[in-house]
């Protein structure tokens, strides 16, 4: 049945006519998601490094775009887990965490994302996610989920997170904090875990992360859970803490410095690598090592900077008022006689220049700025261009093929029919619109897509009603947001992504094919040590899965081929058979005879002929030939022409059509006729056995008489 055109261009005319029932289904399907999605939407910012409002955003236009000209109804598009980190992944070397850079290369990013998927789709590249085999779907997957997972940790402590190059190391530093662990924080997430598995056993039909999410922040607001204050430098009454607090704030001026200044070189070593002339190649070699230099060194006032953080933070101080008013902290059981504490544990939660945050209760989310996202062109930066595409291109292929994923899961269950080249253009689109309203990287959720799908949705319209649902709390409802504790949203996020680590897979992959899962185990452990740039870990192990398939096509399985017990041919080499004939020899070659392997094809006659020197003939099992290049057929002749020589002949035996075709239209028959093209195995058999062991004189070949086809058999 063809398409119609007017529907091919706008999917979302397929909804129509809609009946009541199912606008109410959408209806309820939407307002269900948008319970999760608010919640949800907020942690996965935090996780790319942004502010929860992004997160938000991200859960707008992107939505509406995406069910407008998505393949899928069921599928909702938004802020997912892995693509959240992914995006902090890529952005972190290029910008401080949170900054107006970061934000900015964020939606950058977003943009990069949505017109690489754009063009895949309408090039119809999806298949382009073939080059990621399970094992190494499943290995990345894994070990992404327990990055993103453990990322969160820190929060539920609500102790630092120093980010550096190494994940496995600054996670460390946090194991490493534990006594540090503030117990409020601490109990809030255990909390919410409680309250999230408690509800899908007892009342399944309320979303849990819902009723964690107001459970807890109306507790976090009864008992004052945040306590916050700004102070200068010199309201610390301590040596210690003001010499670490000073040396971070010169420090952190010097990073920004830095930054700067390797941002310019970047640039002007790209100017200059433009020109190739021999003056810019001699200052290209200049820069290049000046930002070597530079670039040292700011990692080293990095990792300096991390380890006064965790040092501030370490540190436990009381705040007392002053005999003139003003605020004092002093080092815990250091408060000099007359001045009375306030009673709370406070600590250093950060500083700004000569400015001090003082922490005496938890993390909140705080001041969400309310009101829609306005049209806005995303910054292009294209001194970074080159440095993100390469992280572009592999969210853009892993989320579309986790979108691919949680299609085909939900079409299975709705017999929908899923188009891919389709679903790329639809989440290129929602990527390229959202980040002219201050989106992040977006792309399918396996958890609210589920969640539509188990609610009746029916067309993408509930979709839309999720994202107006969003647009409701952006205008009103972000004031009630404020005392939302982080550690809930760390929890949020842990749950989402720990669901996702499969173990079995691996295990039955090394029962299957134990290669291919030693390169997802590799992939695993990769992305672990590459992190936190994931996109590397992936990016190897689609490298090994190439190499193993293209050594699989260089030495495809080859056997001599004996009689069984039951009368049927069998590889000697796997099987305790004797070679059929004595001066015969039949040789299997299961794969394309081409350019790869065709050097391979001609080892396996001559290891055959080695081992049975008295054989006259070979007969070559073609069954398992798909097809021969020309390389194939060009080596095809030389061996025949080889063995010919030597007084062996070569047969033919259950060729495919099309590759029978292929050596009649070379020059094969220039050396063989119609006798050496058998068409069943049976009658080859007799055929070999009636010529070359029957007692009578062997018989020579007869004279090539031009294309034909096989006769006998």
């Amino acid at each position: 049945m063809r398409s119609n055109p007017l529907t091919t261009l706008l999917p979302f005319l397929r909804w129509f006519p809609m009946s009541g029932a199912t606008l109410r289904s959408d209806l309820i399907a939407g307002i269900t998601v948008a319970l999760v999605l608010v919640p949800q939407s907020m942690a996965y910012a935090q996780l790319a490094g942004l502010p929860v409002v992004y997160g938000l955003y991200a859960s707008f236009m992107p939505v509406i775009v995406a069910s407008l000209w998505g393949s899928l109804p069921q599928l909702h598009t938004g802020p997912v887990a892995m693509l959240s980190l992914m995006s902090a992944a890529a952005v972190l070397p290029l910008a401080a965490l949170g900054s107006e850079d970061f934000i900015a290369l964020s939606v950058m990013l977003a943009l990069m994302v949505g017109v690489l998927r754009l063009l895949l789709g309408l090039l119809r590249m999806g298949i382009l996610v073939n080059f990621l085999s399970s094992p190494v779907i499943v290995g990345f997957t894994n070990a992404a989920a327990l990055i993103i997972g453990l990322s969160q940790l820190s929060k539920i402590l609500n102790v630092p997170f120093p980010r550096t190059d190494n994940f496995v190391l600054d996670l460390w530093t946090v194991v490493e904090q534990l006594p540090e662990t503030h117990l409020p924080t601490l109990l809030f997430a255990i909390a919410t875990f409680a309250i999230i598995i408690g509800a899908r056993r007892v009342i399944p039909k309320i979303p849990g992360v819902l009723l964690a999410v107001l459970l807890t922040t109306v507790v976090s607001w009864a008992i004052g859970f945040e306590r916050n204050q700004e102070v200068p430098l010199a309201a610390i009454q301590d040596a210690e803490a003001r010499e670490l607090a000073t040396g971070y704030a010169s420090t952190q001026r010097a990073i920004d410095s830095l930054g700067v200044t390797t941002a310019r070189i970047n640039q002007d070593i790209r100017t200059l690598a433009a020109e190739k002339n021999d003056s810019s190649f001699a200052d290209l070699a200049l820069l290049e090592a000046d930002l070597r230099v530079l670039n040292r060194e700011l990692s080293q006032r990095k990792l300096a900077n991390n380890e006064r953080q965790v040092a501030l933070h370490g540190l436990r101080f009381e705040h007392v008022i002053g005999d003139d008013g003003r605020d004092l902290f002093y080092r815990h059981g250091t408060v000099p006689a007359g001045l009375e504490a306030d009673g709370r544990t406070w600590r250093v939660a950060g500083v700004d220049g000569d400015q001090v945050k003082m922490m005496g209760g938890g993390a909140v989310v705080g001041s969400i700025p309310a009101g829609l996202p306005s049209f806005k062109a995303p910054e292009l930066r294209m001194d970074f261009f080159w440095t993100l595409l390469p992280s572009a291109l592999v969210m853009a292929l892993i989320g579309f093929m986790e979108a691919t994923s949680i299609s085909k899961a939900i079409a299975a269950q709705t017999r929908e029919r899923v188009d891919t080249s389709k679903e790329l253009v639809g989440q290129g689109l929602a990527n390229i619109v959202g980040s002219f309203f201050s989106s992040y990287t977006v792309s399918g959720s396996f958890s609210r897509s589920a969640v539509a799908a188990k609610n009746g949705a029916k067309t993408g319209l509930f979709a839309i009603f999720s994202a107006i649902a969003v647009m409701i709390v952006l205008l009103f409802l972000t004031p009630l947001l404020y005392h939302l504790p982080q550690a809930v949203l760390a929890v949020i996020v842990m749950m989402a992504v720990f669901g996702l680590i499969n173990v079995r897979s691996l295990l039955r992959a090394w029962q299957i094919e134990r290669q291919e899962a030693v390169v997802g185990v590799i992939t695993f452990f990769a992305t672990l040590a590459m992190a936190p740039q994931l996109a590397n870990g992936i990016l190897l192990g689609a490298g090994l899965a190439i190499i193993l398939f293209l050594v699989r096509t260089m030495k495809p399985r080859t056997d001599i081929l004996g009689m069984d017990a039951e009368g049927r041919l069998a590889g000697v080499s796997m099987n305790d058979v004797e070679p059929i004939g004595q001066n015969y020899i039949i040789v299997r070659f299961d794969g394309s005879l081409n350019f790869v392997n065709a050097s391979r094809f001609e080892d396996v006659l001559l290891e055959a002929r080695a081992k049975n020197p008295q054989a006259r003939a070979v007969l070559v099992d073609g069954s398992g030939i798909n097809d021969v290049d020309v390389t194939g057929e060009e080596r095809l002749r030389d061996v025949i022409a080889t063995f010919r020589d030597n007084g062996v002949e070569i047969y033919f035996t259950s060729l495919k059509a099309q590759v029978y075709d292929t050596l009649r239209r070379g020059r094969m028959f220039h050396l063989l006729n119609e006798n050496h093209f058998i068409r069943t195995k049976e009658r080859a058999l007799e055929f070999m056995h009636e010529t070359f062991d029957s007692g009578d004189e062997l018989r020579p070949a007869a004279p090539a008489v031009g294309p034909s086809t096989p006769v006998l058999g």
